[in-house]
């Protein structure tokens, strides 16, 4: 006879501590795929007889499951199946009422929100629901990662660091990924029933997110909206109808507001690659985010960067470009479809630049593939390579039209690579990931075999006039300071050079603004000496050019008529930021209020207008950040507010926080906070 069932028990709270998924509460049920979860069936009256009992449990998702797809699968605690690797197993308490029943997923099944179905002798009894993760700590699983304080990491942590700057300044920006707050898997899993895929044939795309490939690449295209109604609008330079790139410090709000209300304006590289990780670690696959320093935009795919100038040192339009850095997403999984060597870390950049396949998506393409320059190997290598390894060519256009190359490099592009340290809050260099050492043997011998130009391998300097760039030590908002273009003449003849030295404001992107300095002299250099020319950066002058990046790129030309010999030099300053100093007053209690202080000295000359304090934290200040309005502060005054927040969860958490002013903008700095019961 049928079991006659009260009530299902899905066990949530010991399912999530075997499971890792403690974080996302106890109001449903979520387990990771390849490992055992447990449900305790309540029974009207004793049955001890339960093993004689025939039964199937039946498990589905998506709108249209088939057992052809793997997404409706039919399984049995009292007889094995051949056609799956799902399974059962089950047992009755002493007293007969409950019955345990064991489901083993597999490792192999389609990530999603599955229906759990009891088939008695016909008799269909419903279960409930659960939402199957990947596994990181399933050995079977494609994104199986060996070490534990890794899977803390890039599974688990849901606070982070996302470097910016330059590759002489780089800047570690905390941000929120927020896998685990209140609704964003579901979110995360309504991002990929708006891919394009499903719309167009919902049984074959669920059934293909059994593939961490499928998935990743999937996402890359949905986190922008270039094709579709995905996360974010990309923006670089007007954003007064959306928010402003740098104001963001989480994403879980962008994902809220998305799922509200569709494309969420405006996103900039960081923004698209920490809310590709918090929707890759909240279904389950490993993932960090990296910033490349001197990142390349090879446009015609032929792994050099071209930039043309007139005889002025002025850029002629082109397509190529290198931005001062750019931040994409790592996400670690096995390439059956490469073979073993490729698996591993696997680059995907969701910020939309160039269209693959037809759609603005870029990977997953492997580390090692990238490395060894297997440029012929899916997805986008070449793409990504030419990011990190390509040649640059400087070419200046003489008054005959023609084309001379006046400078080439082939280590100008891709250094720092720089992602969080595991279990700190730290920087970790990863080049020697994606590149062997620049100027090695090795690093040459890749790049021959990506069909690049083998130019300047292991090359000293060369005889002729070069040209550099020298820095100021102090360079902080609001000061003036001066630079200097060191020309050295190391031929055998006194030249006579035309030496043109000027700065413009530049955005991350590598976006030219506004000049805000300028200098130039016709020197008479003697062979093997040196001539110096100074330019003044005056804060009055570069205060109207410069963006909230705080960039300003700095450039050298030097031109010889007789003998037709250019030489350029370039760098970008990162203008240092005033520290925002944070302490909280008390001991912080869950449900009682805390008190932030905070405190910001202003080092412009000149007053700030509109200051304003933000913070936000995951347990902390519920589910948007609260602000505190300054108004003005006088020229090297110090902005303060105190802000109250009452925090509802016991244990360790980030409060983030955000200055933002007429002239200083999205200022940021974190601190621990320890919240007693």
């Amino acid at each position: 006879t049928a079991l006659d069932i009260e009530r299902c028990d899905l066990n949530i709270k010991g399912n999530h501590s075997n499971h890792h998924t403690e974080l996302f509460g106890e109001k449903r049920l979520v387990v990771r795929r390849g490992q055992p979860f447990s449900i305790v069936l309540h029974l009207t009256s004793s049955n001890k007889e339960f093993i004689y009992t025939p039964i199937y449990i039946f498990v589905s998702a998506g709108p249209l499951p088939r057992r052809e797809s793997d997404t409706k699968v039919t399984f049995s605690p009292q007889a094995s199946t051949v056609d799956t690797e799902w399974s059962a197993s089950a047992a009755t308490d002493a007293s007969g009422r409950t019955v345990t029943v064991s489901i083993s997923s597999s490792p192999k099944a389609p990530i999603g929100v599955y229906t759990l179905t009891l088939d008695q002798l016909g008799q269909k009894t419903s279960l409930g629901q659960f939402t199957l993760l990947f596994n990181a700590w399933c050995p079977d699983d494609a994104v199986y990662m060996k070490s534990e304080e890794k899977r803390k990491e890039y599974v688990l942590a849901q606070h982070g660091l996302v470097y910016r700057g330059s590759h002489k300044r780089i800047k570690g920006k905390p941000w929120n990924f927020g896998q685990f707050e209140p609704g964003i898997v579901d979110i995360c899993l309504k991002i990929l029933d708006n891919n394009p895929k499903f719309v167009s044939d919902a049984d074959k795309d669920v059934s293909s997110r059994s593939d961490p490939i499928y998935v990743t690449r999937a996402l890359s295209a949905m986190i922008n909206s270039n094709d579709d109604q995905g996360v974010l609008v990309g923006e670089w330079a007007e954003f007064s109808d959306g928010t402003h790139p740098g104001l963001w410090m989480g994403s879980g709000e962008i994902l809220r507001q998305w799922a509200e209300s569709g494309p969420v304006r405006y996103g900039q590289c960081w923004v698209f690659a920490a809310v590709a990780c918090t929707v890759s670690r909240a279904l389950g696959i490993p993932c960090r985010v990296v910033t490349n320093f001197g990142s390349a935009h090879d446009t015609n795919a032929n792994l050099v960067i071209e930039r043309f100038y007139d005889e002025n040192g002025d850029r002629i339009s082109g397509d190529d470009s290198i931005w001062n850095f750019h931040v994409w997403v790592d996400s670690w999984m096995t390439r059956p479809d490469l073979g073993s060597k490729f698996d591993g870390w696997q680059t995907s950049d969701p910020t939309p630049q160039e269209t693959s396949d037809g759609v603005f998506c870029c990977g997953p393409a492997s580390l090692c593939a990238i490395k060894e320059g297997e440029v012929g190997l899916k997805y986008d290598t070449p793409f990504i390579f030419a990011e990190v390894n390509a040649d640059v060519e400087d070419l200046v256009q003489l008054s005959t039209g023609q084309f001379v190359m006046f400078s080439e490099s082939t280590k100008s592009v891709g250094c720092f690579i720089s992602t969080k340290a595991v279990g700190a809050n730290e920087r970790r260099d990863i080049t020697h990931q994606y590149k062997y050492p620049e100027g090695s043997k090795e690093e040459r011998e890749v790049y021959e075999r990506a069909q690049h130009r083998n130019m300047l391998l292991q090359r000293g300097e060369k005889p002729g006039l070069h040209l550099k760039i020298k820095l100021a030590e102090n360079m902080i908002v609001g000061s003036s300071f001066e630079v200097y273009a060191l020309l050295t003449n190391n031929c055998m003849d006194t030249r006579n050079c035309k030496l043109i030295f000027y700065a413009r404001a530049v955005s991350y992107n590598g976006k030219l603004g506004d000049l805000c300095g300028f200098s130039s002299d016709n020197l008479e250099v003697p062979s093997g000496e040196e001539r110096r020319l100074s330019l003044k950066l005056e804060y009055q002058r570069y205060e109207p050019a410069i963006t909230s990046d705080l960039l300003i790129q700095v450039s050298a030309i030097t031109f010889d008529k007789e003998t037709v010999d250019f030489q350029k030099a370039e760098k970008t300053i990162v203008l240092d930021e005033p520290d925002i100093g944070i302490k909280l007053v008390g001991e912080a209690r869950v449900n009682q209020p805390v008190t932030v202080e905070l405190t910001l000295l202003n080092p412009l000359p000149e007053p700030l207008l509109s200051c304003s304090f933000a913070i936000d934290g995951i347990g902390l200040t519920g589910s948007k950040p609260i602000t505190a309005t300054v108004g003005s502060v006088g020229a090297n005054e110090a902005a303060k507010a105190s802000i109250e927040f009452k925090p509802t969860v016991a244990g360790s958490s980030v409060l983030l926080v955000n200055f933002d002013s007429d002239k200083l903008k999205n200022i940021k700095n974190f601190t621990d906070v320890v919240v007693e019961e």
